[in-house]
């Protein structure tokens, strides 16, 4: 009876040698595991500013190309418009059902 103890001890203290060297594994994989997923939000948070002022950027760019005397402009000097005269302006009435 006593043996048998001696060998569960034995046993058990093999078990127990082997698993701390294997949690001392499984814990480095997750370490890096953890540094790999921290550079990719790293980098996507730096993609993400870059994209936030390409955006501000193009908005800018919008706001200047869509102003009134730049569209102005284009239409008298390169495209050769002149505003309409008053007997040139033509009104539309549309009457039936409205959906």
């Amino acid at each position: 009876m006593k043996k048998s103890n001696d060998i569960l001890k034995t046993i058990l203290i093999c078990f127990l040698a082997l698993c701390i060297p294997a949690l001392l594994v499984v814990d480095g994989i997750q370490s890096r595991h953890y540094a790999d997923l921290k550079n990719e939000v790293n980098s996507l948070e730096k993609k993400q500013a870059d994209l936030v002022e390409q955006n501000k950027k193009l908005i800018t760019d919008i706001s200047v190309l869509s102003s009134s005397d730049r569209i102005e402009k284009i239409a008298t000097e390169e495209l050769e418009m002149r505003p309409a005269e008053s007997d040139e302006i033509v009104r539309v009435e549309m009457k039936g059902s409205k959906k």
